[in-house]
């Protein structure tokens, strides 16, 4: 038999739920006026840059040697393994830019499962599964899977959609898979290298794919620094399309990619040594084979069975750490892309608006 108390609470909660309906059916009008409130304050309380987004944060020297020049304007992301920056224009990376050891590429603690999605990272949105379906283009990796499989979470994030670009399949699994194994053959020949690669955006116009118009880059670059040992080097590989044949065919100098795509590579460099490596284009000095996990690490001296490595610690965002912070990361997260996109509703209208009472100004 149910107390008093429980017949007190649930007449209460009758009573207050009548007198909520009474009241909206009243005063509709103030329910509207709420709601628009919420809406208005959610606009403006949500972020359109990740809160918790912390500056680079590098675990050596040599990792952030790797990393191109970029200004505070760019939209630069972090992730496990991996840097990158983002082009909005063209929903793909200018550069991505990575540390790749002999320890990482003998690792084997990840295996692919091809867990493509698109970046929570990327403040104005990355591109989508979507865009790339039935358009006849790979998601092409610009940091490959097979360099990251030494940590599951920088194999998770190395299928972030922020990290892919529209390859032919024949290039994808052609001779760009050619480079990127032959870059881990690098990697075990000299111990650390710094990789940065990227589509080259600056030979355009392009055709583009899917609904945010991803743009198919004609061609391909990647440059590879050797800062290890006493003796440095640099060379370069830009690889179109439909390109067949020798890596060393299309070798090219740093200087030659910065040229060729506007980026400054490796600028903390000392200067006087910049220039000399970024001059040199001799691919006889690297090993360009194929990477084969047990007969490169026989080649190059390595143990598999006692092969280490250090787990990358460096994460693009810090944690949240109060009730706020929770609020506005999960307003950036899923509303942020909105805000923006209204944003540039709203910048297009007035413009045409003000183009408009200029024009009738000067006729």
């Amino acid at each position: 038999m149910a107390s008093n108390n429980d017949k007190f609470v649930k007449k209460a909660v009758s009573e207050t739920k009548k007198a909520a309906r009474k009241s909206a059916k009243k005063h509709p009008l103030i329910w509207i006026l709420v709601i628009i409130a919420l809406i208005v304050a959610l606009y403006f309380l949500t972020p359109t840059e990740n809160p918790l987004k912390s500056a680079l944060v590098f675990d050596s020297v040599s990792e952030e040697l790797a990393i191109p020049a970029y200004s505070k304007d760019d939209i630069i992301v972090q992730h496990t393994g991996y840097t990158l920056s983002y082009s909005e224009e063209h929903e793909q990376p200018f550069w991505v830019a990575y540390l790749l050891t002999a320890d990482e590429v003998f690792a084997s603690e990840a295996s692919r499962e091809d867990n493509f999605m698109e970046d929570p990272s990327i403040p104005t949105g990355s591109a989508t599964l979507e865009d790339y379906r039935g358009s006849g283009y790979d998601r092409g990796h610009l940091c490959p899977a097979a360099d990251q499989a030494w940590s599951e979470k920088a194999m998770f994030d190395s299928f972030y959609l922020s990290n892919m670009s529209p390859q032919t399949h024949a290039f994808n699994a052609g001779i760009w898979l050619d480079l990127e194994s032959a870059v881990r053959t690098m990697a075990a020949q000299n111990s650390e290298i710094c990789v940065v690669t990227g589509p080259v955006l600056t030979d355009g116009p392009y055709e583009t794919i899917g609904s945010n118009k991803v743009s198919v880059p004609n061609a391909y670059y990647k440059v590879i620094l050797d800062y290890y040992g006493d003796e440095h080097k640099a060379i370069g590989f830009v690889l179109h399309q439909d390109d067949k044949g020798s890596l060393k065919t299309f070798a090219v100098s740093v200087d030659y990619v910065e040229a060729l795509t506007n980026i400054d590579l490796f600028p903390a460099l000392d200067d006087a040594e910049e220039k000399i490596l970024e001059a040199q284009c001799e691919p006889e000095i690297w090993d360009l084979s194929e990477f084969n996990r047990s007969k490169t690490a026989r080649k190059y001296g390595y143990d598999l069975n006692n092969a280490t490595y250090t787990e990358n610690s460096t994460v693009s965002d810090r944690q949240p750490e109060n009730l706020w912070e929770k609020v506005q990361y999960f307003l950036y997260v899923n509303l942020s892309q909105y805000k923006i996109k209204v944003n540039s509703f709203i910048d297009d209208f007035t413009r045409g608006y003000r183009d408009g009472e200029t024009a009738g100004q000067d006729a």
